[in-house]
């Protein structure tokens, strides 16, 4: 949740909770502050209890960073260096596993590997997938065999007079070979 909409969201409880003071019903202050009912009781509860400090933000829910502003630095700078600088030289890129890895081994602190995706993201990284292609493959050869060899070797496919268009309908009897069982069943139509 970005910082606007917490800010959005505390205001709309604070209004909630003058609303409580001067004896309006939560439903009321559902539809007044088009939030949902649910909402309302909710919040109408926490007053009642404890007031309107019962309704003050708490702040971002979820867990804390595990790196202090000076290691989420470093890590920047890490993967500005790139993933052969730190062990990983089959290809150039950064996959979410490989940056909990390196968070592992930088920092001796452990995160999953979605937790390492919102990191990048929040240091202004994206995680990128592997393209499952050898870094040294010759595009020439591969056309020059597409154009010289590929031919001779696929094999053919089924003629188009023997599939059906339709799953719905059966083949009309009369396209079928005399010797084919059921050819004689039905009478073709006219």
């Amino acid at each position: 949740m970005t910082a606007a909409a917490r800010r959005r969201r505390e205001t709309v409880r604070m209004q909630a909770a003058e609303l409580f003071e001067q004896k309006v019903k939560p439903t009321e202050v559902a539809r007044r502050l088009r939030v949902s009912r649910k909402s309302a009781y909710q919040w109408h509860q926490l007053w009642r209890e404890a007031g309107v400090q019962a309704l003050v933000s708490r702040g971002p829910s979820g867990s804390r960073c595990r790196l202090s502003p000076r290691c989420l630095e470093k890590l920047a700078a890490y993967l500005e260096q790139g993933p052969a600088a730190h062990g990983w030289v089959e290809d150039q890129v950064w996959t979410a596993s490989r940056v909990a890895t390196l968070i592992g081994r930088k920092f001796h602190v452990s995160y999953s590997v979605s937790g390492a995706t919102r990191l990048m993201h929040r240091l202004g990284f994206s995680p990128q997938v592997p393209a499952r292609r050898v870094a040294e493959r010759d595009e020439q050869a591969v056309t020059a065999w597409k154009e010289a060899t590929w031919d001779e070797v696929k094999e053919p496919g089924r003629p188009a007079e023997a599939t059906s268009a339709s799953r719905t309908r059966r083949a009309s009897p009369g396209g079928r070979p005399k010797d084919a069982p059921g050819a004689g069943a039905a009478a073709p139509r006219s």
